[in-house]
């Protein structure tokens, strides 16, 4: 009997254990979701601005993923949100096009990338000036280890293709938004898919 009880009363006590927990959880996720959200909101907002001509209004596609700028009755550009693979995770990206199809620049939302080494996509002034003005109508859009005209981050070949990879993927969206909406000019050649390796022991 007594052996019993016992078993019920730790059963009861896990349970309320466990609801007090989740309880606390559930409080500390609604506390700091705006918060954390309005930074990302934030950080966003600020690569945008970085990625782009000066503009006045900004529209945002949710199912497309892109924000369609414009200043006044003038079309600036498109800000296209872009993920790939890089060598520690998922690398995604903001891409700023201008409706002639130039990459205009190129922003880190965020990364997972080895600090030192793939990480430096985002301070590296070589590997992220070499985006501004990109132009994949007269430049190849691959690293030069596979043929192209990117500049690789040293000793982080897989994190370069896969920023390749994800400035290729905006400048596909792009095409796609220009053939629905007939604009003029900004008909994209056919881009080398940039490969990403996986796995192995280095970034190279």
């Amino acid at each position: 009997m007594a052996v019993k009880s016992n078993l019920t009363n730790m059963v009861l006590v896990l349970g309320l254990t466990c609801l007090f927990c989740s309880g606390i959880l559930g409080g500390a996720y609604a506390l700091t979701k705006e918060p954390i959200d309005a930074a990302a909101a934030a950080k966003t907002e600020k690569a945008i601005g970085q990625v782009l001509p000066h503009f006045t209004e900004l529209q945002y596609n949710e199912e497309g993923h892109y924000y369609t700028a414009t200043d006044g009755e003038t079309l600036v550009g498109y800000a296209v949100e872009s993920t790939t693979v890089g060598f520690g995770g998922p690398l995604s990206l903001i891409v700023g096009v201008t409706p002639d199809g130039v990459v205009y620049n190129t922003s880190v939302l965020s990364h997972a990338e080895t600090p030192g080494l793939g990480a430096k996509c985002t301070t590296d002034q070589k590997f992220m000036g070499q985006w501004k003005g990109f132009d994949p109508s007269i430049k190849k859009l691959s690293v030069k280890k596979d043929g192209g005209d990117v500049d690789a981050i040293t000793a982080s070949t897989i994190t370069s293709r896969a920023y390749t990879l994800a400035v290729e993927n905006a400048l596909n969206k792009f095409n796609e938004i220009a053939g629905l909406s007939g604009n003029d000019g900004s008909v994209m050649p056919d881009l080398d898919r940039a490969s990403v390796e996986e796995g192995g022991q280095n970034n190279e």
